[in-house]
């Protein structure tokens, strides 16, 4: 596979991902406005979604990207019907999957709505939950499906299919969201559950309009593939038994890290509820958890995402030198992406704790709980991205059980503190647990990279002490100039959010943008085109 190739797919996929992403965060302004009159509607959203997502981690088990890595691997020594065999028998694989979680979810929906509604007193009743939760439940039909056949053209180093799919499937979820919901509550003069119910089941609409686009272009291509594997070695016959033997090793990776944020937000909706009623504040848990499940964590994710997208390119890479034993190069890749992540993600996190009224106010409108809660959860989102880097690093280096037990750790540490913490502090005792437990975890991770890679953080943790002084010095001009605006703007405005968003934003980055290229930190980590722009701006 030549360079440009790489990078060609690389860009699409990345490019894909983005407006995905991008528009999976900001049709919540128009959803937001469309219940704002519904009281708890965004916690009963966010009580269908996350066993939805758990149960899609199950359905799927990590397959589509461990048959992408399977089927690219054979395809490398031209035995190109291999694949081929392993997809039309994973079709019909995920296809069983996909019905028995959706089995699983409809038929025991009442007794995770039991679990997480502890009080009549909430403003979600455990019915309604139990509707959500079977509405959501029918998109685990045609996920799994989809998702194979995303890894199957990845296998392939065709990105375009993927990338398609995925901005055709957010667009389509959204509108048929945003309309189901407005003809329900304005035109059927339907109920608070009944529009949850549709924009739940928006999924399931979005995954069948990507599912077809999808087998469009498999139809398109399959006389290329047929041919593709008519002229191939065809040398090998691998039992389906084997096969399986291996994408089981390539995925259990997988799906646990990419699990990993909605089990602890799992945890949140089986003990938060608890906690906050043995407390005598059953009338606001609901209302305090769609701010930490739902509001704030659509925002604290924003910086995650080039986390994700560093997981999806470095696995191969860090295998790579670390298979042929070139430790240097090992070393310095790693070196690299630690600083890269940290250099950007870092700034993100802290500008959004320090903005975090007029973001908050953009996205959703003024609400002081939901100001406090993202001041103090923004900066989680560094030990997200450090998480989800480090656990791509360990399965680069084929340590990927310690990847499964520094997990599993993290998640006891959460749900142990969880509880007590809640009962201290309410809903910021969730999003300290959150913290602790991803430490923990973390911890674990950094350890077995020191120790079977070699690996000396030395350069990280200078590198890391600069950039946090740059962030306090950044942090200054944003604030004084955020406090000189509040003086003529009003932050629980959405318009002068906007704006004071906008010029704070600006401030911090030039800020940090100098004194990254005066330092030539910048220079460091982006090599020889920042060197260019700073001398041509010099």
């Amino acid at each position: 596979m030549s360079t440009s190739t790489l990078v060609r797919g690389t860009f699409i996929l990345t490019l894909g991902t983005f407006i995905s992403k991008f528009l999976g965060l900001f049709y919540v302004i128009p959803f937001n406005e469309l219940v704002r009159d519904e009281p708890g509607a965004l916690a009963l959203y966010q009580y269908g979604y996350i066993p939805y997502t758990i149960f899609l981690s199950i359905a799927t088990a990590g397959v589509p990207l461990a048959v992408s890595k399977f089927i690219s691997k054979y395809n490398a020594i031209g035995e190109y019907e291999v694949g081929r065999k392993l997809f039309r028998s994973g079709l019909i694989l995920m296809s069983l999957t996909g019905i028995f979680a959706f089995l699983m979810m409809y038929l025991f929906a009442p007794v995770f709505a039991g679990m997480v509604i502890e009080s009549n007193d909430q403003q979600v009743s455990v019915e309604q939950v139990i509707s959500v939760i079977r509405a959501v439940s029918f998109a685990l039909i045609i996920i799994p499906v989809m998702s194979l056949i995303r890894g199957f053209f990845q296998g392939y180093q065709s990105m375009g299919p993927t990338a398609v799919s995925n901005v055709i499937e957010q667009i389509v979820r959204i509108v048929f969201l945003l309309a189901g919901v407005y003809v329900v509550l304005f035109i059927m003069d339907g109920s608070m559950t009944q529009a949850i119910g549709v924009a739940t089941f928006a999924a399931f609409v979005g995954g069948v309009a990507s599912l077809a686009l999808l087998v469009v272009y498999y139809l398109k291509r399959k006389p290329h593939l047929d041919k593709m594997s008519a002229t191939g070695k065809n040398e090998m016959d691998i039992s389906i038994k084997d096969m399986y033997k291996e994408i089981i090793l390539y995925s259990i990776p997988f799906v646990l890290v990419g699990v990993a944020n909605p089990l602890f937000q799992l945890i949140d909706s089986l003990t938060f509820n608890k906690a906050m009623v043995s407390i005598g504040l059953a009338a606001v848990t609901d209302i305090q958890l769609e701010v930490l499940n739902f509001t704030t964590h659509k925002l604290v994710i924003i910086p995650v995402s080039l986390a994700t997208a560093f997981a999806m390119t470095l696995i191969p890479v860090i295998t790579s030198s670390f298979s042929k034993g070139n430790w240097s190069n090992l070393n310095r890749q790693i070196d690299q992406t630690f600083q890269i992540l940290l250099f950007l993600t870092m700034p993100a996190a802290i500008g959004l704790s320090l903005l975090a009224e007029p973001a908050y106010t953009v996205f959703y409108g003024a609400n002081e709980l939901g100001t406090e809660v993202l001041r103090t959860y923004a900066p989680v989102a560094i030990l997200f991205a450090i998480y989800t880097v480090t656990a791509a690093m360990m399965q680069g280096i084929n340590e990927q059980r310690w990847s499964v037990l520094s997990l599993l750790i993290g998640l006891l540490v959460k749900l142990v503190l969880n509880i007590p913490l809640v009962q201290m502090m309410e809903v910021q005792g969730a999003v300290l647990a959150t913290s602790i437990g991803y430490v923990a975890a973390i911890v674990i991770n950094l350890l077995v990279i020191k120790y079977f890679a070699a690996y000396k953080y030395r350069m990280v943790v200078k590198r890391t002490l600069l950039m946090l002084i740059f962030n306090v010095i950044m942090a200054v001009p944003v604030l004084i100039v955020y406090f000189g605006l509040d003086l003529v703007m009003n932050p629980e405005n959405r318009l002068h959010a906007v704006i004071i968003l906008a010029i704070c934003g600006l401030v911090g980055a030039f800020v940090y943008a100098v004194l990254s290229m005066k330092s030539r930190l910048a220079d460091r980590l982006f090599g020889e085109r920042i060197t260019r722009l700073r001398n041509k701006f010099s």
